[in-house]
Formats: structure tokens, sequence, C-alpha cells
């Protein structure tokens, strides 16, 4: 795969962010499909807006991936990011850090693409007072709020975008609605959420809970925030272990809510039946011997564990909250849906999981299994290909 001129073309990435969130693996893992199968079409590099992305640096080193630093040290590192206010804040901080030296750079030195992921005004403000020979490509997930300012900008500004990308159908629906750009340029381009190869290494590895006699648990795994709903899971597992007291939980992830569910827990003595493991980079070890995955958002888009889960072949049991976790769960063919916040309907989705017949399960996990295919790097990798060679063949 050679682009047109037979010259590799530069592609920047620009995704600032305050924590660790799955958007900055997916970055990781784009960059690396172009590195790995463009066959120097393309260079990727990612743009370090505060020095945010040090913290990744060996990785990217280890994936040839190069860096464009606008700082030396990590200007946000012990900056307070939690709670609303604190993390618009921050976010305008890096907006008006990153203003100038994204224009200089975007002018010195242009890159045939800019991809940008979570932080959206910037790009989109610098496109508008400038005339650049960068074509604008707009990563957009889930449904985002849009305040009197962002509505404006994006009005004027997405006519002036090369390509609007998102994760899932209902996502790519819900921004053609808006009718603010042409639905010819609104594509569905599925993050890049699995490495088959890392998946086969990181399962390998021991599960320390099997030592500590700690097993048939359920799992969840998320950001431990108002958006993955953790202490209402923590309530409706309070509930089942009055019922059956041999149930168990593993929670993997770290956040704002820590302090509040590990309250909850102790409160309800459930520190025998629930663990809290913290944040683990490798969460394939403990997905392996779960009974199932549990997700209680409140919204996903569509939610990475949900497609890890998948493709290790471990049930799940999801909300149905708005966009996600429903499309990809094939509406109840790839797995249980409740409906989301309810104790009621999460209990009676427990109980009939108990009472599963073998070949409904297998059902499950073949659709499940083939859903998260879809979501590989190479799979990525092919419609992001497609995708930056648009103008090509348009």
């Amino acid at each position: 795969m050679i682009s047109n001129n037979g010259k590799t073309q530069k592609v920047y990435y620009w995704s600032p962010f305050i924590s660790r969130v799955a958007t900055v693996r997916a970055v990781i893992r784009s960059a690396e499909s172009l590195k790995k199968y463009s066959k120097n079409a393309y260079e990727p590099y990612i743009i370090n807006s505060v020095g945010e992305w040090f913290e990744y640096e060996s990785e990217l080193k280890d994936k040839n991936i190069k860096l464009i630093n606008f700082s030396k040290s990590n200007l946000i590192k012990n900056k307070k990011y939690q709670g609303y206010m604190n993390s618009r804040l921050l976010y305008w901080y890096i907006f008006f850090k990153t203003f100038f030296p994204l224009l200089n750079l975007i002018k010195k030195n242009p890159p045939k693409f800019l991809i940008i992921h979570l932080m959206t005004s910037l790009p989109l403000l610098l496109n508008l007072l400038k005339k650049f020979n960068t074509h604008v490509i707009l990563r957009i997930s889930g449904f985002p709020k849009l305040n009197l300012f962002r509505k404006q900008l994006w009005k004027i500004t997405l006519k002036k975008v090369f390509l609007v990308t998102t994760p899932t159908v209902g996502t790519l629906e819900y921004i053609n609605s808006l009718k603010m750009i042409k639905k010819e340029k609104v594509k569905l381009l599925r993050d890049p959420v699995i490495s088959c190869k890392e998946v086969r290494l990181k399962k390998k590895e021991e599960n320390e809970l099997n030592k500590n006699d700690f097993k048939n648990y359920f799992i969840s795994i998320g950001r431990l925030t108002k958006q993955k709903n953790f202490l209402f899971l923590i309530d409706c597992f309070s509930d089942l272990i009055k019922r059956k007291k041999n149930y168990k939980l593993v929670i993997i992830g770290e956040g704002e809510h820590r302090l509040e569910i590990e309250k909850k827990i102790y409160s309800n003595n459930l520190k025998n039946n629930i663990i809290l493991l913290g944040y683990k980079e490798n969460i394939f070890k403990y997905l392996k011997d779960a009974r199932a995955f549990l997700l209680t958002s409140l919204w996903e888009d569509p939610g990475f564990v949900l497609v890890e889960s998948a493709y290790c072949n471990i049930p799940i049991i999801s909300s149905d909250c708005k966009n996600g976790p429903e499309e990809f769960l094939n509406y109840g063919k790839g797995g249980m849906l409740f409906k989301s916040n309810s104790k009621i309907s999460f209990l009676s989705k427990i109980q009939e999981f108990e009472n599963i017949n073998k070949s409904l399960l297998e059902q499950f996990l073949l659709n499940s299994k083939q859903t998260s295919r879809n979501f590989t790097i190479f799979h990525h990798f092919k419609t992001l290909f497609e995708l930056l060679n648009y103008e090509n063949n348009n």
C-alpha cells in the first residue's frame, strides 16, 4: 500500500487527556496500525500537548511511534481533575497552553491528516481561523453535550472538516441527525480494541486470585466514576449475597468514587465477597477465569471492556444504556441486557444467567466473539486506510 505520490504522508494524532481513559489506548493502537500495516504510506505522530503522553513514552518507543513534544515535562501531573468543574478548567488550561504551539506546528510542518480525539474545540477553531493544507478528521464518541458555544463552533467548523468518524452506528446516526455536515462525510470506524497477540500473551499470566481461593467470581472493569455506576452494582450484589452467600465480585479500576465504594463495601459487610483490585495493566488474566462480565454503566460507546470480554469468550450481562452495549450485543443476541439502573431488572438477569441452558450460552458467546473481531487492530487499519484515501476514491 503506497500513497499516490510515492511519498510517506504524515498523520498527526491530537488527543490530550487528563486521566487514563480507553481512548488513550485507542489512539496508540490506531497509530500502531498505520505503522505496522501501511507499508510506509503513512507515518503516525502523537502530539504531546502538555506532557500527558510521557507516561506512555516507553511503549510508544517500542512501537516506533514518535511524539511531538510541546512541553519537556508533564504540566498537569499533579493537578486535580476530579469533578466536572476541575476537569473543565484543566481542559481550558490545555486549550490555551497548546494554542500557539499547535498553530505553529501545522503552519511550519503540516501533516496530510490531523486526527482529533477527545478535545475537539482547539483544532476546529484553528482550522477555521487559518487556511491549512491539512485534512482534519474529527473523532466523535457518544452523544456530545453541545453548549451554546460548542454548537455554534460546530455549525461553522464542521463544514471544513475532511471527515467525521464514529465508533458506533448509534453515534453516526446522532451526528447525521444534527444536520451540520453532509452524511457522506460521516463514517463508521470501529475502535482498535483488540491486539490478538497481546491478548494471547496476557491470558497466559498467572491469576493470583486463584492462589487466594477467590474463585468462581463475576468481574467488572472500568474507571470508578459516576458513568460506570459501581455504587449501583454493589447495592445489587449486597442483595444477591443476602440470598446466596457465595457470590463473589472482582472490580478492576481506579477513580474518584473509590472511597465511596470502599465505604459501601465495608458498611454492608461485603469485604469477603467483593475485591477492589485497583488499576491493572493486564485485565485478561482476571477476565479469563470470570463467570461473567458485568457492565452497569449509564452510557458507553461501545465500551472497550465489552469487546475484550467477548473476545475472551466471557458471558456478558450489561445495562441497556444508550448507545454502545445494545448495539454491540446485537440487542440481546450476544449477551444479556438489563434495564439501565434498575436493580429489579439486574437481579432478574442474574437469576436467568444462573439457570441458562448450555446451548443458549454457547450462542451468546459465539455471536459476541464474532462481533469482537470487528474491533481488532487490523480491521481498524483496513477501514482507516480507506478513509485516508477517501479523497482519491471520490
